[in-house]
């Protein structure tokens, strides 16, 4: 076979993934509503399927073909000596009161009204421009959650879940860069998770949190949302507020880092478009892009940290 023909091949087999590219999610998010994981935990960390099946109140000729789906993408392992179903890992992070679960901010992805804006990717991507969130619902993100309390919830408890995953690594990556703060301003903080994480690790800082009136969450106020005149204010503002001989302002991110091998590259790139389908002038920002946007904010320097995970840390200096 010529080199062309295993390109084709190759071609004719990965447009499948594309084709059926929803099912991963559907099918996670169905393991999370059936609370799947927890069930196998419960049973002692092994399960039958017609066991799992009634504790999940099931068709187990159904749940046989989703756990058929689920184990063949590496959630659950089937013993074969015992024919049980097992966590793994992947599972570990469904669970419904995991330390780690990842269940809130998956469901909150998953569900309809945020699955919409993606329908209208291609208009974002328009020279008319916009933002695909207001074409499918009429209004910005803010402004819809402001009157719609279940969605809000939804959207809350995934940046929540969000919020302790990214401090947890922060203070395990890189906490030594709350050393020496005293008062700590979470701007855009939401339901005031991200600094509740903060101040239980670090508890000689004094938090405070700044967001929308509504509940003080409806919107995360974080920089990706905002384009670049719009960072540039709010840092302005950050800078301004600051201890010039002290202060700085720590910016938790997702960077991406063009030409070097980054194992979370394919979700901060997956973000970015995110931001493109979902708001009208948001973004993943390069290092560059961070640079125009904090210098022109009017620091003096910056430093970037990567921690090995999604987000880096940046801290900029007055």
């Amino acid at each position: 076979m010529d080199a062309k023909s295993i390109k084709e091949e190759k071609a004719e087999v990965e447009i499948w993934q594309y084709i059926f590219g929803f099912t991963p999610m559907a099918v996670v998010k169905c393991a999370i509503e059936l609370e799947i994981a927890d069930a196998v935990e419960s049973h002692g960390g092994a399960v039958s399927l017609p066991d799992l099946a009634s504790a999940v109140a099931c068709s187990p000729s159904a749940l046989g073909r989703i756990m058929r789906y689920l184990t063949h993408r590496g959630f659950f392992e089937l013993k074969e000596s015992t024919n049980q179903y097992a966590n793994t890992p992947l599972s570990l992070l469904l669970l419904k009161s995991g330390v780690n679960t990842i269940a809130p901010l998956l469901v909150m992805e998953a569900s309809p009204w945020m699955l919409a804006p993606w329908h209208g990717l291609s208009a974002s991507a328009s020279r008319s421009g916009g933002s695909g969130f207001k074409a499918a619902h009429g209004e910005e993100i803010w402004e819809f959650g402001s009157h719609n309390p279940a969605e809000s919830k939804l959207f809350n408890d995934g940046m929540a879940c969000h919020a302790r995953r990214a401090v947890s690594e922060i203070v395990e990556q890189y906490g030594e860069v709350f050393e020496g703060i005293d008062c700590l301003v979470d701007v855009g903080g939401g339901d005031g998770t991200t600094l509740h994480c903060i101040v239980e690790a670090c508890p000689w800082i004094r938090g405070i949190n700044y967001d929308l009136p509504h509940v003080v969450s409806a919107a995360q106020w974080v920089l990706h949302d905002w384009s670049d005149d719009e960072c540039v204010q709010i840092l302005t503002k950050c800078r301004e507020a600051i201890p010039k001989e002290t202060g700085k302002v720590i910016i938790a991110e997702a960077v991406i880092v063009e030409g070097e091998e980054d194992k979370y590259r394919d979700v901060k790139l997956a973000l970015d478009v995110a931001m493109l389908s979902h708001t009208e002038k948001g973004k993943e920002r390069t290092i560059e892009e961070w640079d125009l946007v904090i210098k022109g904010a009017g620091f003096s320097s910056f430093t970037v940290q990567h921690i090995g995970s999604i987000i880096s840390i940046i801290e900029a200096y007055p």
